[in-house]
């Protein structure tokens, strides 16, 4: 068959293409060869990737919001992924009627073909998939995965060394992206020497929410060049980060947590009005929601055609109005990444409430998690 649980050998790889070829897709049609495969063994797939779950450890048992590690084996249809990449992950959750999915940065260093993955999720209790990953799911079951995706990735590697000093900023979960990249560069051969330089510096809220300390205790203690800084309960200031760096303005930096650090440090990180090209950051819910119309109160209706559903525009993005009225579209990730929530506008101009872009094109595609009405609005829906 065409998927081995390890990376495949020449017969592997030859009925890979069998299956994969359109005798195959015709022969399956209308199920496809991945549903027929699925019966037979869960980790068999020509197309679909699909993943193990093998083990799951605790990394916090903060109170409402614990934090575990999944270590997954994906299917061989899983092409990789690079330091600080993300994957949208989805689940047949019990008494749910349709597949629950979500987005999750993977922790693990880089991964090729026949490699484990691991996610670091915190538990949400607003998040079905992230509480049932933590809370619920045990070793054994399968989970669906999209291919690895992401421009929030590392440059720097030993086999292309420079004396590019890296610093990464992070807080709470978005710690995940930077742990990849770092445990990457170990793994690698990275040895701090020749002049090479990472500074890591996180912000948690408390001993007790620290993600990976003993980890990050061993990079410390190593002599890896890694200076590892953790701050416990403080709020990240300009003042601070000058003093474990200096002028940080001119360094590689890695930021990624939430809202409130991103606004700290892109403040600190601009000069003259001009934000420094040397950060690169990565967050999953906009730092601030712009406005649906360019008065401060949102105006306008939002029709939602197919259903007959109309509502006053209220500012929030149009899936959540959509919900808001019973409605039931799909969606996925909900930050604008896996398009599954794209529907056709009609007639109206909509905002884009990540990069404050607006579009009043007719009959455009939109992705409705991350768009607001600025005004009246026709979807199909």
């Amino acid at each position: 068959m065409t998927v081995l649980e390890h990376r495949p050998g020449p017969m592997a790889r030859v009925g890979g293409r069998l299956l994969r070829s359109r005798l195959a897709t015709a022969l399956a049609t209308p199920h496809g060869v991945d549903s027929y495969l699925t019966h037979f063994n869960p980790m068999w797939a020509a197309h679909e990737v699909r993943a193990r779950i093998e083990s799951i450890h605790r990394e916090t048992d903060t109170a409402g919001a614990p934090v575990a590690t999944i270590t997954l084996r994906p299917t061989s249809t899983w092409r990789g992924h690079r330091a600080g990449q993300h994957v949208l992950v989805g689940a047949d959750l019990p008494g749910s009627a349709k597949r629950v999915t979500r987005a999750f940065t993977i922790s693990s260093a880089a991964s090729v073909p026949g490699e484990t993955i691991t996610l670091t999720v915190r538990s949400n209790a607003e998040g079905q998939l992230s509480s049932y990953l933590v809370e619920r799911a045990q070793p054994g079951e399968i989970l669906h995965l999209g291919q690895a995706q992401g421009e929030f990735t590392l440059d720097e590697s030993p086999a292309t060394p420079t004396n590019n000093h890296l610093l990464f900023i992070t807080g709470g979960s978005g710690i995940t992206p930077a742990m990849s990249m770092v445990r990457t560069l170990l793994r690698d051969g990275y040895d701090g020497h020749a002049g090479r330089k990472v500074t890591f510096v996180h912000y948690a809220r408390s001993p007790e929410d620290q993600i990976f300390a003993e980890e990050l205790q061993q990079i410390a203690d190593a002599d890896n060049g890694v200076a590892v800084h953790l701050h416990h309960g403080d709020l990240f200031s300009e003042f601070g980060l000058r003093r474990i760096v200096g002028d940080f303005h001119d360094l590689d930096t890695y930021l990624c947590g939430p809202a409130g650090l991103v606004e700290l440090v892109t403040e600190a990180y601009t000069r003259d009005g001009v934000l420094s090209p040397k950060l690169r950051m990565e967050f999953f819910k906009p730092a601030v929601l712009r406005a649906a119309s360019t008065s401060d109160e949102p105006e306008g209706e939002v029709t939602f055609t197919r259903s007959g559903a109309s509502v006053a525009n209220d500012g929030g993005t149009l899936l959540e109005q959509a919900e808001a009225l019973g409605l039931n579209p799909e969606s996925g990730c909900r930050m604008g990444i896996c398009f599954s929530c794209a529907r056709t506008k009609s007639s109206g101009t909509v905002r884009n409430v990540l990069t404050g872009e607006e579009s009043s094109l007719h009959d455009e595609e939109i992705r409705l998690c991350v768009s607001a009405a600025a005004g009246d609005c026709h979807i199909d829906l």
